[in-house]
């Protein structure tokens, strides 16, 4: 066992090892293309001047024109200052800049979505909040990406508000809703009611917080679950908490038996782990799930390192096993909503990104592996089933016109239909600049 355990081991660090070859190899991983036809060199005074002065005439006597005329209806913008990265804490902006180029690959290939990450050599609150602001007019969304808590939290708020684009922070919605779609198929292979779990949730950064949240507007009883934070369990005994308002109402929401302890004091009794917290192998023992509930659910979400690698929870009797990574079963990873997710809001042009309109997220997220088929390696889709976005993009415009949010009235099928050939595009270009070499094969 133990030399399949170093196997297995070094076979995990295999990514990070081809990453330092082919990052330099390809200098990063994307680059601005065109898609207008360039005919002949004519075709420039269409694009550009003098052509161009008619859309922008026709765009400033309405404004709403610059969804017909440009890019804006499908540009996001990946907004960082790198100060919360992965599990790698602040490095800076230029070190966060390859995971955003990242994302905005995987918004390009999971949801056809033209994203731009822009990295902030500022940690100011104020001062992000206001370059967001200024960039508003180019895009048709905000992706606020690896920002620390809790001043993530003022940011959001203060742009939700302000901002007439959909506007959301992935660490938060993003983790959230794709956490409880596998919760919610977990619950159900291991034949237990969703709304009565017993959860330990490991972490008390953006994520869970935002998860704490939306778990009760999913109809769980909060009061089974407990946080805990880098100092033990949150409860109302802990004076340090009466100073930060985020922490002290999750402790008047949580923990109704007011535990204390540590992670496997919360961990005791427990039918859930939810880790969300700082790269491992360490942080979980095995000998913590052994006094979990039957059946115990672990999500060892940390990055690039889970809190306990998937081999020694399954030992120590864990039923079902997830893992943030896209090379261990069932990646409960932002990737399988934000694509789906803002390309859902992005045709319908909503003008915010709900917590409901989240939920209808995983609620699509859920029942399309349900449909699937359920087993302890599958309970949430995979990244390479294009139809799930497509779907969770029905799923989201659907819930934006019913709340009113939505400028533009689409039925599900024409929300669903439009996606999956965006989608589709996106993906056959990227294959056939493979096929001809305009993209050169790796070493």
């Amino acid at each position: 066992m133990e030399k399949t355990k170093k196997e297995l081991e070094k076979k995990a660090q295999k990514p990070g090892e081809d990453a330092l070859l082919l990052h330099p190899y390809y200098k990063g991983k994307i680059e601005t293309m065109v898609k207008c036809p360039i005919r002949s060199f004519d075709d420039f005074a269409i694009w550009y001047s003098p052509g161009v002065a008619a859309p922008c005439k026709n765009i400033s006597n309405d404004k709403l024109q610059v969804f017909e005329h440009t890019n804006k209806g499908n540009s996001v913008a990946i907004v960082s200052d790198g100060s919360r990265v992965l599990g790698l804490g602040d490095i800076g902006p230029e070190a966060g800049l390859p995971v955003m180029e990242g994302k905005s690959l995987l918004f390009k290939y999971l949801g056809g979505v033209d994203a731009v990450p822009l990295m902030l050599d500022t940690k100011d609150k104020d001062e992000i909040i206001r370059f967001c602001k200024i960039i508003a007019p180019t895009f048709g969304g905000i992706n606020l990406e690896d920002i620390e808590s809790p001043k993530c939290f003022d940011i959001l708020s203060e742009l939700q508000q302000t901002l007439p684009i959909p506007v959301w922070h992935d660490d938060q919605q993003g983790t959230a809703l794709v956490v409880i779609a596998g919760l919610i198929n977990s619950a159900k292979f291991v034949n237990k009611k969703f709304n009565k779990l017993k959860i330990s949730l490991v972490g008390s950064g953006a994520a869970n917080v935002a998860l704490v949240r939306l778990l009760e507007k999913a109809g769980m009883d909060i009061k089974n679950v407990v946080v805990v934070d880098s100092r033990g369990i949150i409860n109302l005994q802990r004076e340090d908490l009466q100073e930060n308002k985020i922490k002290w109402n999750i402790a008047q929401q949580t923990n109704k038996d007011q535990l204390d302890g540590g992670i496997p004091e919360s961990l005791q009794g427990s039918d859930v782990c939810i880790a969300l917290s700082k790269p491992g192998p360490d942080v979980i023992k095995p000998s913590w799930i052994k006094n979990m509930a039957d059946n115990p659910i672990i999500f060892a979400c940390a990055n690039p390192v889970p809190e306990i690698w998937p081999w020694d929870a399954k030992t120590a009797g864990a039923a079902i096993i997830a893992t943030g990574r896209s090379d261990f079963a069932n990646q409960v990873n932002n990737s399988l909503g934000f694509p789906g997710l803002f390309r859902g809001a992005l045709d319908v042009r909503a003008q915010k990104l709900t917590d409901s309109m989240c939920l209808a997220a995983a609620y699509e997220l859920a029942s399309y592996a349900e449909e699937q088929g359920l087993t302890e390696n599958k309970i949430i889709p995979n990244m390479n089933e294009i139809e799930v976005y497509a779907r969770e993009a029905a799923a989201v415009g659907m819930k934006a016109i019913e709340e009113g949010i939505a400028q533009i009235r689409l039925d599900k099928t024409e929300i669903y239909e439009n996606a999956l050939n965006i989608i589709t595009r996106s993906r056959n270009i990227t294959k056939n600049q493979m096929r001809n070499k305009f993209i050169k094969p790796a070493p």
